[in-house]
């Protein structure tokens, strides 16, 4: 089956609910393609790649959680993101990105999917102050030593995260926010959480983790944030009957 691109494009800022984030970037339609869309690719970033790949597959348009036009950089049409762009436009595939609107929605966003498939329970929003942030605060279905908790995620992501923490530690209260949003330990700290999980790491994080005494697990930041595109471009290919496929990218950060 087709979809018309203004219908997909209709569906998904719906209910993403994408105008309510002021964003790094535009949410929605970044390059327009042809205006039917039959076979969705999916993929984390829009890089070469996958954009080769998404070509090759024969993708009508490709959905990711990191498109183009970041805020603050240049607006120039040159090199490598001439090559993208040529790309694009020459196998007229459209490219819709959701950065901040996948991260935050409650079903098919990063952090939902990422305590979903974890095992966590009691879900509830890091920061209950700004209907609009990311991140979630939640339970371990028992305690669990922290060494147990990296093998979840290793099991997961067949990634090993670096752990900040005595592997023997028992945790229960566990916040996350994929990506790179170790800056949020000290709200996950005032939370109650005896570990925050998130993608990246920086130097200050070890030591907030360690003077604040909780636990981080940096579990990649590309690692971290397959599942909501994925999660999306599903329930669309159900939605609308379109065939889909997710375009991986190995990526050690």
């Amino acid at each position: 089956m087709t979809v018309e691109l203004k219908d997909l494009l209709k569906h998904c800022d719906s209910v993403l609910d994408s105008s309510r984030f002021n964003d790094y970037c535009p949410n929605g339609l970044q390059v327009e393609g042809r205006g039917t869309v039959a076979r969705l690719a999916a993929a984390v970033t829009a890089n070469q790649s996958v954009l080769d790949a998404a070509v090759a597959w024969g993708a009508d348009a490709l959905v990711v959680h990191h498109g183009y036009f970041w805020r603050g950089e240049s607006a120039q049409i040159v090199g490598m993101k001439r090559k993208r762009l040529g790309t694009l436009l020459s196998a007229d595939m459209s490219l819709l990105a959701y950065h901040l609107p996948l991260d935050a929605h409650p079903e098919l966003g990063n952090n939902a999917q990422w305590g979903k498939l974890l095992g966590f329970t009691d879900f509830e929003p890091l920061d209950k102050s700004d209907t609009r942030a990311v991140g979630n605060l939640g339970r371990l279905a028992h305690p669990m030593e922290l060494e147990e908790v990296v093998d979840k995620v290793l099991t997961l992501t067949s990634r090993r995260p670096l752990l900040i923490g005595d592997p023997k530690t028992s945790v229960e209260r566990v916040a996350w926010c994929t990506g790179a949003a170790q800056g949020y330990i000290e709200k996950a700290a005032a939370a109650g959480a005896d570990l925050f999980i998130s993608g990246e790491i920086s130097e200050p994080t070890v030591h907030a983790a360690r003077e604040l005494g909780i636990a981080y697990i940096a579990a990649g930041h590309h690692a971290t944030e397959r599942y909501g595109v994925q999660a999306l471009a599903a329930s669309l290919a159900e939605t609308f009957g379109l065939e889909w496929s997710f375009i991986d990218c190995d990526n050690p950060v």
